[in-house]
């Protein structure tokens, strides 16, 4: 049968997190280029449900802004005191009206959670005829985690708290999740009745599953193929423990499409990044954020590429690159930093010891060694020479330089911008360009070298540099008057 499209996806995300033991709320911290909250979103999104309801509270403002740029398809629902998962699915009846058709509801701190578990989920619940359905999963160590207890036939009779269980049910080793879907018509009525008799004062969505078999309906439950994909974030370890697992599923996903990652265990990639088949990733490489690399490109080793596009068949060795474009067959590194607004055309280079930001530097032009180049326009088939600057700041303002096609910058230059360097024109080595440079000229801008004969001896007199130059000048007049 087909999976039911679910009629909402509460997920709940109003929890403070105080093990996080930061000022970030806990849904907002990174994993893998998304915040906690985005990764659930994500898989809810892959059921194509009605509606999209995210419950939020602690630090809502900072939520609900972020989910107004990640999220704009989900309604936000503010649980102003946190009074227990309970009271938060109650809240958002109150605020929404009762759903008739399947609700599921999750939270915010489990990214692990896959779509296709959430269906098989849906797919239990509609199959069954179920009241509410829960996610559970058999784990190596149930410590601290809810216990469900069924009867003879399978069917869920309870979930037993840790603290409340005997020992025999301690012994269980299948696990609350926390994730049910419900009948929407059924989860109203019973989500009213919660009370608050319990250690904590709060109302728990656990109640409701009591309810509604004390009602005659039928729980069921639905056991996770992997234990991990239930575990949620709580602290800092379990954070990187997520994001080790979430970073093992996008490597092997990319390897399986064709992508050669050398060094797994030493390489990060965030989800939204694009790899291209053929594509070798080196050791100790890091793609983040919006990442594109294309075909055939070779990255690392000692790479990082942040929201950068890498043509086919390109290399990028031991650079930092934010923000910038690589074109197809471009050579970048070993030790080169590209900022934001760095393109850099095809077959182009940009060498060792290397910076550079807003800069377009045109196909086949290339930039070798240790050299900045800010605020500027490089045509194509040119070449910028070793150890140059493009002075594009005057302590105020910005400025930008122009170099055209096929020019030869000479080694140490310094072109003061705003300054234009004209197609197929050559600069002298040691100049400081200030004014603009014709097509086809030599520019030529360093003071006349002055020779002072005898001024080490005379001035440094006593120094290895003097006995250095007397034993020269000694040999040299001998060799004279041979």
């Amino acid at each position: 049968m087909s999976v039911p499209r679910p009629a909402a996806v509460i997920v709940l995300a109003a929890g403070e997190g105080t093990r996080m033991k930061s000022r970030t709320p806990k849904v907002l911290h990174e994993l893998c280029g998304r915040a906690l909250v985005d990764h659930m979103l994500g898989a809810a999104r892959g059921l194509e449900p009605e509606r999209l309801i995210v419950v939020i509270g602690h630090a809502r403002e900072q939520v609900e802004a972020h989910l107004a740029g990640s999220a704009p398809d989900a309604r936000t629902v503010v649980q102003s005191r946190q009074n227990g998962t309970g009271h938060a699915v109650r809240t958002v009846l109150e605020a929404v009206g009762t759903i008739n058709g399947t609700v599921l509801v999750t939270y915010g701190d489990t990214p692990l959670l896959r779509a296709e578990t959430l269906s098989a989920l849906v797919e239990r619940h509609a199959e069954d005829g179920n009241a509410v359905t829960v996610l559970t999963a058999v784990v190596p160590d149930p410590t601290g985690y809810g216990r469900i207890i069924r009867d003879t036939t399978g069917a869920v009779l309870e979930i037993v708290e840790e603290k409340d269980a005997t020992p025999e049910q301690r012994a269980v080793t299948e696990m609350n999740s926390g994730v049910y879907a419900f009948d929407g018509l059924l989860l109203a009525d019973a989500v009213k009745r919660v009370g608050a008799a319990n250690a904590q004062g709060e109302e728990y969505l656990t109640d409701v599953l009591s309810i509604l078999r004390e009602d005659g309906h039928r729980v069921g439950a639905h056991v996770a193929a992997d234990y991990v994909e239930v575990e949620g974030v709580n602290d800092r370890v379990q954070l990187a423990f997520a994001r080790q697992v979430l970073n093992d599923r996008i490597l092997k996903a990319h390897m399986r499409a064709g992508v050669t990652i050398v060094d797994p265990s030493s390489t990060l990639v965030d989800a939204g990044v694009v790899i291209g088949p053929d594509a070798v990733i080196l050791p100790g490489t890091q793609l983040l954020g919006a990442t594109s690399v294309g075909g055939g490109a070779r990255i690392g080793p000692a790479t990082t590429l942040t929201d950068t596009v890498v043509g086919e068949d390109a290399v990028v060795r031991n650079a930092v690159c934010e923000g910038a474009e690589i074109g197809a067959e471009a050579s970048v590194g070993p030790f080169a930093y590209l900022r934001p607004g760095t393109r850099l055309g095809r077959k182009g280079k940009i060498g060792t010891y290397v910076e550079t930001k807003n800069a377009a530097i045109g196909d086949g032009s290339k930039v070798p060694h240790l050299t900045y180049v800010g605020d500027a326009t490089i045509g194509t088939g040119s070449n910028i020479g070793a150890a140059c600057v493009f002075v594009n700041y005057d302590g105020v303002d910005k400025h930008h330089t122009v170099v055209g096609d096929h020019v030869r910058i000479g080694s140490d230059n310094m072109l003061v911008a705003p300054v234009r360097v004209g197609d197929g024109a050559y600069t002298a080595a040691g100049s400081v360009i200030t004014n603009d440079v014709p097509p086809g000229a030599m520019a030529v801008a360093r003071g006349r070298q002055r020779n002072i004969e005898g001024w080490v001896t005379r001035r440094r007199a006593g120094t290895s540099s003097a006995e250095a130059a007397r034993l020269a000048l000694a040999a040299q007049e001998e060799v004279d008057q041979e």
